[in-house]
């Protein structure tokens, strides 16, 4: 018999699949483990947390991690090791939206070390499972003793020919308009990330509520599954924050009022309003050292920052201003400027108040496509945006250790908003890389990074469909009251003591991308809606601005970005051109300084190459259809004359590809000779009549593309 005892519930989709939460039977020394089952899709998720704290530290200290395992999906890894593993960026993607919704979710005063992981163990090619990993961690600290707030869920909702659908199949969500991940309490929606083609407020708030209806039946589902299991039924103590009421209330009455003027008096300096504040803080700290050396500062710093915010966040309802003295829906100064940086093959240096983003645009060749190896996809992508932000943009000094999860998760949103706009494969040859270096930071950084992003791209004479700006929104709402003010382009300081974080990217037409964290239980539809609707004003704001600087895409590519050009030749040339070993187009490219590149598709040779100028891609060209191109019979060509002959004249109508031009061709009259009619190296216009199909050789004729004369007329008019 099996020494365990599994406990199974089941969640039924709107499309009548079945998802499975299973504990009991798997992982049993963690203090939580649930497998969650869609299809042939099979997370496992583990939660464990320590009995006891990391020292002094007065913070959660969480991890989440999520991992896809090759075998699961039964592929080798491509690295060198064949092994997983650092996390690929599409891993630790999935960590954020997870950590995002979870970590709102333990109490304050939690402050022992909890540790999240998410194992995919089989993969399903029908099934995304970034829409199943946080289920299957919020059931994971449902059934354990670890206090948790939850349950919570995530769903992916998709609209899909115009239907929207929970949790849709892979291959159709290729074909939706709206893509989002929603995230939710039985009660509120938490979080929200995705993308769209360019739709409404309305219609991004109807899939925001069809979600979390369907949130609502799995947070059934987890509630269910932890009343069965004895260790969830008591959650462990801990030592909770020990409370100085005096204290508390002191610093309140000695704090508030002044944070509240510090705040109105709309200092426009971050540096400058972190000193007045600090005038407020010091003198207090010091005076009740003073009367008591033994004064908990810990505690102390906790009640100040308590007064500090109610201070700020009474004004900005009050007052209906900011800490910056901005109006709620002021968007801060803006300036631009783009070919910047000479040497970049676009650029564009884009500054919001006091954030700065200094981005540039690399184009490259089909060689320089990103290798795509993860256990549920492989291939190659063609356009990427790398974010950096360097510890000097906040006045720090960190250690360079390479980009983050936020660096990552930056990056992703603002690639999410411009992929949206980008030109087809047709249109665009180039592989195309962004990089955004943020120099200042005081708030939104991704979304300066999306602005100067669209407005590079455009400078580098990409023909991108729209410019594309964002903004980040935030909420200041009061619990007694229900007054709330939304404030538009926030602040760091703001993103800090608000109750949300809703980032919004979108062309004139409609939003493409977003990304929302709310703070806060129970934020209505209605406050949504507006928060979304003012968004909107501020992105086409934003719009008129950047479009002082740059409107359309440049006519013309930066003299030093490399040319393309692409040209098709018959699949049986495909190994010609190549040659053995490869040995032909190596010499091409080593003669002609270009880089030609050789696909197989539709039964067709598609060549692809690029040169730094046109007489490099021109003998390229003429390299390449030396070898492989095709005269077509009917076809007129401009021929040169290589020899003549006293039957007619050998003409090349393409590198390589001579034809017989005979006598009776050359012209309508009757002519004995060429001599003086026809010169070596002379271009003429010839018409290629025929191809031998023993000798495969070319009949070209010139006197059909001439005018035939008239017959003189005899002495009667008549012809």
């Amino acid at each position: 018999m099996p020494n365990y005892h599994a406990i199974t519930k089941h969640i039924t989709l709107p499309d009548g699949r079945q998802i499975s939460l299973e504990t009991g039977k798997l992982a049993k020394f963690a203090d939580g483990a649930v497998v969650v089952r869609l299809g042939d899709a099979m997370l496992l998720a583990t939660v464990v947390s320590q009995p006891s704290s990391r020292g002094e530290v007065d913070f959660l200290p969480l991890s989440v991690d999520y991992q896809e395992k090759f075998g699961g999906a039964g592929n080798i890894p491509g690295s060198f090791q064949r092994r997983e593993g650092r996390l690929s960026d599409h891993e630790i993607l999935v960590c954020r939206i997870v950590d995002r919704i979870l970590r709102p979710m333990f109490p304050k005063d939690y402050h022992y070390e909890v540790q999240v992981m998410i194992t995919l163990i089989s993969a399903d090619k029908t099934v995304q499972p970034d829409a199943l990993a946080a289920l299957a961690a919020s059931a994971a600290l449902s059934i354990s003793d670890i206090p948790f707030a939850g349950p919570i869920s995530e769903v992916r909702v998709a609209r899909i020919d115009g239907k929207l659908q929970i949790n849709p199949l892979t291959a159709d969500i290729a074909r939706a308009d709206i893509d989002l991940i929603v995230g939710a309490t039985a009660d509120s929606v938490a979080m929200v990330e995705g993308e769209m083609d360019e739709v409404s407020e309305e219609e991004m708030v109807e899939a925001i509520a069809y979600a979390h209806e369907a949130i609502k039946l799995q947070v059934k589902a987890q509630q269910e599954l932890a009343a069965e299991v004895e260790k969830s039924k008591v959650k462990r103590d801990y030592p909770k924050y020990v409370e100085n009421e005096e204290l508390k209330q002191r610093v309140m009455e000695a704090v508030y009022q002044g944070a509240y003027d510090v705040a109105k008096s709309g200092n426009t300096s971050k540096a400058g309003r972190k000193e007045a504040f600090g005038a407020i803080k010091k003198p207090l700290l010091e005076k009740l050292l003073e009367e008591n050396p033994e004064l908990d500062q810990k505690m102390f710093s906790r009640y100040y920052a308590s007064a500090e915010k109610k201070g700020i966040r009474d004004m900005m309802i009050k007052e209906r201003t900011r800490l910056d003295g901005r109006a709620l829906t002021q968007i801060r100064p803006i300036w631009s400027e783009v070919n910047y940086l000479p040497g970049a093959h676009g650029s564009a240096l884009f500054t919001r108040g006091e954030t700065q983003s200094l981005t540039t645009v690399a184009l490259g060749t089909k060689l320089d496509e990103q290798i795509i190896d993860t256990a549920m996809t492989s291939g190659y992508s063609k356009f990427m945006l790398h974010y950096n932000f360097p510890a000097f943009s906040t006045g720090e000094v960190k250690p360079n250790r390479g980009p983050g999860r936020r660096e990552i998760g930056h990056g992703n949103l603002a690639q999410r908003s411009l992929k949206k706009v980008m030109p087809s494969d047709d249109e665009n040859p180039y592989t195309v890389r962004i990089v955004s270096d943020i120099l200042e930071s005081n708030g939104s950084s991704s979304m300066a990074t999306v602005c100067a992003g669209s407005m590079a791209l455009m400078d580098a004479g990409i023909p991108v469909r729209a410019a594309v700006s964002g903004i980040a929104m935030g909420l200041v709402q009061d619990k007694e009251t229900g007054e709330y003010a939304v404030l538009s382009d926030i602040l760091g300081d703001e993103d800090h003591l608000g109750d949300m974080d809703f980032k919004v990217t979108g062309t004139e037409k409609g939003i493409v991308a977003c990304q929302m964290d709310i703070k806060i239980q129970g934020l209505s539809a209605e406050i949504m809606t507006a928060a979304l609707h003012q968004a909107r004003e501020g992105r086409l704001h934003i719009l008129g601005e950047m479009a002082k600087t740059i409107a359309t895409p440049a006519a013309e590519l930066k003299p030093h970005t490399p040319r393309s050009h692409k040209m098709l030749i018959d699949k049986e040339y495909i190994g010609a051109v190549i040659g053995p070993g490869g040995k032909v187009i190596q010499q091409i490219q080593k003669d002609t300084n270009a880089t030609v590149i050789i696909e197989e598709k539709d039964e067709k040779g598609h060549v692809s190459i690029y040169a730094s100028n046109q007489e490099d891609m021109q003998a390229a060209i003429d390299r390449i259809n030396a070898i492989a191109a095709t005269p077509e019979v009917g076809e007129t060509y401009k021929g040169k004359v290589r020899s003549i002959q006293p039957y007619g004249a050998f003409v090349e109508i393409m590198p390589g590809k001579d034809g017989l031009l005979h006598i009776s061709e050359v012209s309508h009259e009757r002519l004995a000779s060429l001599e003086g009619v026809l010169e070596v190296g002379q271009e003429i216009d010839v018409k290629l009549l025929d191809i031998d199909k023993k000798t495969g050789k070319y009949r070209l004729s010139r006197k059909v593309l001439m005018a035939k004369p008239e017959r003189a007329a005899d002495s009667n008019g008549a012809a």
